[in-house]
């Protein structure tokens, strides 16, 4: 799918493989990780969230064809990182550490994410 490009400015704090979940939409709720993360667009694909169907023509690689689900892209704002301590949904800050790198941490628990 095509997402149209959006210019921001804004930091994104989630990256592909974290825990996060979705806060609005019709997926609320889910939790799983992120696939993907589209920066250009603002949005993230999340495993078992926003799913969709799609009709798809039958090709070498789906003979058949027919109706597929997959997961559709999510606004960054509609979703929130789970904090590693805590299990509960949380903002995300950077700090440099004792090493001096920049790294991202839990605003509620104060934890560092991996």
């Amino acid at each position: 799918m095509a997402y149209k490009k959006t210019t921001t400015t804004h930091k994104i704090k989630i990256k592909k493989g974290d825990l996060v979940k979705v806060i609005a939409g019709n997926s609320k709720g889910v939790q799983g990780k992120v696939l993907q993360v589209l920066v250009d667009a603002g949005r993230a694909i999340v495993e078992g969230a926003n799913i969709v169907k799609k009709h798809t023509k039958p090709s070498a690689a789906n003979p058949q064809g027919g109706i597929i689900e997959k997961e559709a892209a999510i606004n960054i704002s509609n979703i929130a990182l789970i904090d590693p301590k805590t299990g509960v949904p949380t903002r995300v800050g950077r700090k440099v550490n004792a090493d001096g790198k920049i790294v991202r941490y839990a605003k509620k628990s104060g934890e560092e994410i991996k």
